[in-house]
């Protein structure tokens, strides 16, 4: 018994060595250069060299294309900050606005039918969305109204396939829900649920029925429209901070989707930042700056023109009022404590 234990323990150490003996080998195989035809086996080392070197050099020539196209587009950016680049046209194309029954997507509705797009207006208030039909056919444009709850995905099939038999494939598609106004942030706020599925679901079930279709067409524009909440947040108000926040994600996501398809320059996309508490629908709202002389008052007519203004130029980004687009974006600069005391300074409230 001992003679057999010992010669299995011999047995076992051959099968480590062994193991090990292959395994230092394998590792020498991974940590061997390439291997090279014979005639160039005594020259390995000039060669490798070479290599290194083409290597070395195509990717010089990379970070050097890179940079050229990168100073470029900086300087043509900058080019049509002093003259922006001609507008296109948007005769015959077929938008559709959700959320146009009020707001900014009601005067958006007005504004593209007066040039010349057939405007789908969906939200689910039919009254105040039929008079908005009456009042663009009555000036001559084109329209139709559908009623849907954008958080069903059945409704919104049933709709765009309605829109599609009526005017054709939807090109454009102004997403205006959950966009809110200035006396909407000082009122109690809907349920986490609802708040979420009207800004953030919806968005997902439309861009699944609609984006498609502008990729098999090879055209189309996606404005997505969303509040100061998307940039800072706001008080009392976390759920809608934070669908807003979501819609900024999903505009990146889809931004970048598109560029991986190489579709960036027939589908287009818009983010819009509005600031609910400069603009107003024609009337008083609840909502004060401490200076605010400073910031001023846009009526949402001019907000839905300047939009349309950028969305007819492909801007990527739009922020109504536009300076502070540039504005939020230095102050993500500045240490987090120092933009704290900025917002202090600026806080909004309510008007006794």
């Amino acid at each position: 018994m001992v003679r057999l234990t010992e010669h299995r323990g011999q047995k076992t150490g051959l099968s480590r060595a062994f193991a090990k003996h292959a395994g230092k080998k394998g590792n020498e195989a991974k940590d061997s250069p390439p291997h090279l035809p014979a005639w160039l086996e005594c020259h390995r080392k000039p060669v490798l060299m070479i290599l290194r070197l083409y290597a070395t050099l195509i990717f010089c020539w990379d970070v050097l294309i890179i940079l050229v196209q990168f100073f470029l587009t900086l300087l043509k950016s900058l080019f049509h900050l002093v003259r922006p680049p001609k507008a296109k046209s948007l005769t015959g194309e077929v938008a559709a606005v959700v959320g146009s029954g009020r707001g900014v997507g009601y005067d958006l509705a007005i504004q593209l039918a007066a040039l010349g797009v057939k405007v789908a207006c969906i939200d689910i208030n039919t009254t105040d969305n039929d008079l908005l039909v009456k009042k663009i056919q009555s000036n001559g444009g084109v329209a139709c109204s559908y009623e849907c709850d954008v958080t069903n995905k059945a409704d919104i099939s049933k709709t765009v396939g309605a829109i599609e038999s009526n005017f054709g494939t939807i090109s454009l598609l102004f997403h205006c829900c959950n966009v809110p106004s200035a006396r909407s942030l000082v009122t109690e706020p809907p349920p986490i649920e609802t708040t979420l599925n009207v800004g953030v679901v919806s968005h997902f079930l439309l861009l699944e029925a609609i984006l498609p279709k502008m990729k098999k067409a090879s055209h189309g524009h996606v404005v997505f429209l969303t509040s100061v909440a998307g940039v800072s947040g706001l008080k009392h108000q976390m759920p809608l901070a934070v669908s807003q926040f979501a819609v900024h994600g999903l505009y990146e996501s889809t931004l970048e989707e598109l560029r991986i398809e190489k579709r960036q320059h027939t589908i287009h996309t818009t983010l819009v930042h509005i600031y609910p508490f400069i603009i107003t629908d024609h009337c008083l709202n609840d909502i004060r700056l401490r200076i605010s002389s400073a910031f001023g008052r846009i009526k949402s007519d001019e907000a839905a023109r300047r939009i349309i203004a950028g969305v007819r130029r492909n801007e990527l980004e739009i922020s109504i009022p536009r300076y502070l687009l540039l504005l939020s974006h230095l102050l993500r600069l500045l240490p987090r404590k120092a933009t704290l005391l900025l917002r202090e300074l600026i806080d909004t409230g309510l008007d006794l």
